[in-house]
């Protein structure tokens, strides 16, 4: 038989456990990865010879600190509207795993050091974008979520920072105008089309949980659909020539242009789809082709890049 003390160690160990897996729930990996990733690929798009792996590596930390701390915080704002919600009950908060008072102790905790990071290691103008995109998404985004449906809109703005963030690191010391040049807000511009086919279906798909929770997505401000599926396409189209600017200024080659096109093309008819149908399983497919198009079309940049 397991003796009583030996018992307690298990218990005390599991309980351990539990709460490390936790409070890295409390950073969304998944999308704190993807936040990395697309900063890492504007990076390498950004740099100059030599290339500087000391940055790069500093950049990437602090950025996924700066994005795990968000990711945090917003959890601690939202904990109430999470607990209303099927799809997100179970995380970190509304499920008791971990306390609000710790929660914005962590999420701040990360914050601070992510941009105590950047200004040390990398730049005051990486530090000061970073800054922004907690303002935007903190401060305006998440607030609004219960107000507008224009919330949508405000988030998209922090949440096309990433790749501005990596081409500034790969550009500190150059001057304002290469940290920010045109290929930074290409890259920007990119994103921040790319977010609203993907977070349409999320929206269309749960809208039962986001009116329950008081969250004015489009979907529960005009429930029969036809302004989500309409504002899909327009997205996703709008998305199409404008993922084919890097080749036009210089950033990528043929091959990325044609894959560009070629991606943007199945997007774009996954969206005019959905917004047809307005059925859940194609709105799923939507989301599913948002989450293959962003990595694929970094990845055909990176490949092709010029």
């Amino acid at each position: 038989m397991i003796s009583k003390s030996v018992a307690i160690e298990l218990t005390s160990s599991r309980t351990t456990s539990e709460r490390l897996v936790a409070f890295v729930e409390l950073t969304k990996p998944r999308i704190t990865l993807m936040v990395v990733m697309v900063a890492a690929a504007a990076f390498y798009l950004g740099a100059r010879a030599p290339f500087d792996y000391a940055t790069l590596l500093h950049v990437l930390w602090g950025i996924g600190l700066l994005s795990s701390g968000i990711a945090a915080l917003n959890q601690y704002m939202e904990r109430e509207r999470d607990r209303a919600m099927q799809r997100t009950a179970h995380r970190p908060l509304p499920s008791g795993r971990v306390s609000p008072r710790q929660a914005l102790a962590f999420g701040l905790a990360l914050t601070t050091l992510a941009e105590l990071h950047l200004v040390l290691f990398v730049d005051w103008t990486t530090a000061l974008l970073g800054a922004a995109v907690i303002i935007g998404y903190v401060t305006l985004y998440t607030p609004l979520k219960t107000r507008t449906s224009l919330s949508t809109v405000v988030g998209a703005f922090p949440g096309a920072m990433p790749p501005v963030l990596g081409w500034a690191a790969a550009n500190k010391g150059f001057g304002l105008s290469s940290a920010l040049g045109i290929e930074a807000w290409t890259l920007f511009a990119i994103l921040f089309l790319w977010q609203f086919p993907h977070f349409l279906a999320i929206a269309w798909m749960y809208r039962e949980d986001y009116a329950r929770a008081g969250i004015r997505m489009l979907p529960v401000v005009e429930p029969d659909g036809r302004s989500t599926g309409r504002q899909m396409v327009i997205y996703a189209l709008a998305l199409l020539p404008v993922s084919l600017l890097p080749t036009l200024i210089g950033l990528a080659g043929l091959v990325y242009f044609w894959g560009a096109a070629a991606l943007g093309t199945i997007y774009l008819w996954t969206s005019v789809r959905a917004a047809r149908s307005l059925s859940r399983n194609h709105a799923r497919q939507v989301l599913l082709a948002s989450v293959l198009y962003l990595p694929l079309l970094f990845i055909l940049m990176i490949m092709n890049a010029r």
